[in-house]
């Protein structure tokens, strides 16, 4: 018996079609390059986006690139111990940071290892970093106010809780100082804080800890730190780790604040990581999914309706501008995915303006729904009164003759910016805010010199909680200045006025 060629051809073609034994997905992986924090990997065919990989010497990395034949992963450690050849292991999950309560007082790298010496975090869950914002549907419009304590802000750009609010500014205006004074306002009101600094000096982060517990803020604050000492992966991953912290307490119920400080670095730690990895740069050298990378973290900030736990995470992001230039390309991104910005002015900064708001260029486009009655009552012509002023001033410097029209109008407007400048670390209540600027708008302060509002605004309030304690309880409880209590307060503010006169 004799076999045609043909025929055993025919055979292996078929046992070849049949052959049926699944080969094993490789979990293990070679580096073929390293260097930069960057680390190219071989042989992880089934390695998903964003999944922590170990590298040898106990060093972690993620993926951030998935190539035909490679992956490119972004290192968390230090990569000169990394050679290539070295072994890389999978571990089947994207990279996640603890949450929950434990991390409050507490002062914790990017990853969520805790860096302030105080023991170890004994934490019971993990949340991976990257999640969807949550839906339309599950959200519930904005109606609480999210006291700063600072009467600029509060009065004329306010905030509620679950918005997002950028403060943008040059370096060295006080974008810092505003997010300090909000979180350490939040004593008392149930709300709860995560401070990231991004590409911060150590020393800064370290000062700034010191002030959270002089003024007893620690206790309901975590700081997440990547400071400009390390790595650019880690600054890249800060700001979600922190989000991921504060989407807990969220879904528990509560209203959470998060500031990120700043997101200008932030994209720059991107732009290098994109550009080492070969991502083709576009505009300013920043990769093409640049706006993705901040509208994905600045839209997990909600507030959810109450069958979703009803919390809401409100957020601060900062920006440094170049020179005040707001139309910059990373400026523009953020201002167009907030909910408003508070535009600090290095020139009002300069004329010892504090904080150095200018009312013309910030804006809140929620905050106003959300904003105590009392207060927008006194301060509804705040904004036009300023920019009025703003105007003649500028006009002013031309001429030396003005009328008796514009004379009251720059006096007026220089009274309104006496009294909405404040010190840091000096908050006032709704309750007061409200008194301040009505005070203002009675005019009985447009005779003074403006270096004597201040005193003469403290005096009120000293003479107001001694001898009419009720009306401002009245107020506080009912968030409302009635037209009975507000002739009072005119009654008792013009009264106290010929006192300070005479």
């Amino acid at each position: 018996m004799t076999i045609k060629s043909n025929e055993i051809a025919s055979l292996i073609k078929e046992q070849i079609k049949n052959y049926s034994h699944k080969v094993e997905t490789n979990d293990v992986g070679t580096v073929v390059t390293v260097g930069d924090g960057i680390a190219s990997v071989y042989g992880l065919d089934k390695a998903m986006l964003s999944e922590l990989l170990i590298f040898p010497h106990d060093v972690y990395g993620m993926v951030m690139n998935l190539n035909e034949d490679s992956v490119g992963a972004i290192l968390f450690g230090n990569d000169s111990l990394i050679e290539e050849g070295d072994i890389v292991k999978r571990t089947h999950k994207v990279v996640e940071v603890p949450v929950g309560d434990a991390l409050l007082g507490r002062v914790v790298n990017a990853l969520g290892h805790p860096i302030d010496g105080l023991g170890e975090i004994k934490y019971e869950k993990t949340r991976p970093i990257e999640r969807i914002a949550p839906g339309v549907m599950t959200r519930k419009s904005v109606d609480t106010p999210l006291e700063t304590g600072i009467k600029a802000i509060d009065s004329m750009i306010p905030i509620g809780r679950g918005q997002r609010e950028l403060i943008i500014g040059d370096r060295q205006t006080g974008k810092t100082a505003i997010a300090i004074d909000t979180i350490i306002n939040q004593k008392g009101k149930d709300v709860l804080c995560v401070y990231v600094a991004i590409g911060q000096k150590n020393s800064s982060v370290v000062q700034l800890v010191e002030k959270l517990k002089e003024h007893d803020a620690m206790s309901y604050t975590t700081v997440v730190s990547a400071t400009a000492a390390e790595l650019a992966p880690l600054q890249y991953i800060a700001p979600y780790a922190g989000v991921t912290m504060a989407e807990e307490w969220m879904e528990k119920g509560k209203d959470v604040l998060i500031v990120y400080d700043d997101l200008s670095k932030h994209a720059v730690a991107y732009r290098t990581l994109s550009l080492l990895l070969k991502r083709s740069p576009g505009r300013e050298a920043y990769p093409g999914d640049v706006f993705y990378l901040h509208s994905r973290l600045l839209e997990r900030a909600c507030r959810l309706s109450k069958e979703y736990g009803g919390g809401s995470i409100t957020a601060l992001p900062i920006i440094e501008t170049q020179a005040g230039d707001i139309t910059a390309y990373i400026p523009t991104n953020v201002i167009s995915i907030t909910d408003g910005q508070i535009f600090l002015q290095t020139e009002l900064f300069n004329s010892g303006q504090r904080p150095a708001i200018d009312s013309g260029l910030s804006v809140s486009r929620v905050g106003s729904a959300a904003q105590f009655k009392c207060v927008k009552a006194v301060s509804k012509s705040l904004k036009i009164e300023l920019a009025n002023f703003h105007e003649l001033q500028a006009f002013a410097q031309f001429g030396s003759d003005l009328d008796d029209s514009t004379k009251k109008i720059l006096k007026h407007g220089a009274i309104l910016m006496e009294v909405l400048k404040q010190k840091q670390y000096d908050a006032r209540t709704f309750v007061e805010q409200t008194i301040e600027i009505y005070t203002a708008q009675l005019r009985v302060m447009d005779d003074l010199e403006t270096s004597e509002v201040n005193k003469f605004l403290e005096g009120l309030m000293v003479s107001l909680k001694k001898d009419y304690s009720k009306v401002l309880d009245d107020i506080y409880e009912t968030k409302i200045l009635s037209k009975e209590n507000e002739d009072i307060l005119t009654e008792a503010i013009k009264k106290y006025k010929e006192a300070y006169s005479n």
